[in-house]
């Protein structure tokens, strides 16, 4: 699926967000579903801008279901598990490196976010499709799968621990929050960030835990490799219109 310029037409979605750019349209199991490219966004920011949509889709103002994809500058998150337990560095430290920490409501522990990793939120009404959250947790990890496979990078599931792995390393994480049957966070896909403040924490609260990306990962083969975020975010949102949970099929725009 090639990104496209068209413009939303929901006017109750318009009044409350405004004309955004629209990358796609989908049927999912006869439901609509828009996607949306916000770029670099700070993480508070796009966090805001997923609760609109979760209380509108709750409050039926929008019927059709919603795909974000974006990128953050740089920040710490921390989960429903907490934490700051697992960060190896003072916040003094961070403070200098103009690294925030934020507290969410999503599952999971603590992770990095940066730009050149692909976050992708989905703001499904999983309910309506009557779809269970580790159904939904195995799509999203295929969605990754088949992506980074496209790529040449081949990546699995490791039953202990969900997200996506190369070896023991890992490339792609989940972390969900589920309000009134909507779906919201989403997964992050490592592309081609900076990997050093993953050193700063145990990932996801695990020791020994290695984190890599695609770029780095292709460069074990070719060290001149580099990846296009464009062209990742293209066979992502392919894999999300085909993969079989949502026996989905691309509407032409």
């Amino acid at each position: 699926m090639e990104l496209c310029s068209t413009l939303c037409t929901n006017e109750d979605f318009d009044l409350l967000f405004g004309k955004l750019s629209c990358c796609g349209r989908y049927m999912m199991n006869s439901s609509i579903c828009d996607v949306f490219d916000l770029n670099s966004i700070e993480y508070c920011e796009a966090l805001e801008f997923q609760k609109k949509i979760v209380s509108a889709k709750i409050e039926k103002k929008i019927e059709q279901d919603i795909i974000l994809l974006l990128e953050h500058p740089a920040v710490f998150t921390l989960g429903k598990n907490g934490g700051r337990k697992n960060l190896k560095v003072s916040e003094a430290f961070l403070e200098s490196k103009e690294i925030s920490i934020v507290q969410t409501k999503r599952g999971g522990n603590i992770t990095f976010h940066g730009l050149g990793q692909l976050v992708v939120y989905p703001i499904f009404d999983i309910a309506k499709a009557e779809i269970g959250v580790t159904d939904f947790v195995n799509y999203l990890e295929e969605v990754m799968i088949q992506t980074t496979l496209d790529f040449g990078v081949e990546t699995s599931r490791n039953a202990k621990n969900r997200g996506v792995w190369v070896g023991n390393s890992k490339i792609g994480s989940i972390g969900l929050s589920i309000k009134k049957g909507i779906s919201f966070h989403g997964l992050a896909l490592n592309i081609s960030l900076d990997l050093e403040p993953f050193s700063w924490i145990n990932p996801c609260g695990m020791d020994n835990v290695s984190m890599t990306s695609m770029e780095q990962e292709l460069k074990k083969k070719d060290p001149l490799a580099t990846i296009d975020m464009g062209e990742v975010k293209n066979r992502l949102l392919y894999h999300f219109s085909t993969k079989s949970l949502f026996n989905t099929q691309l509407s032409e725009e």
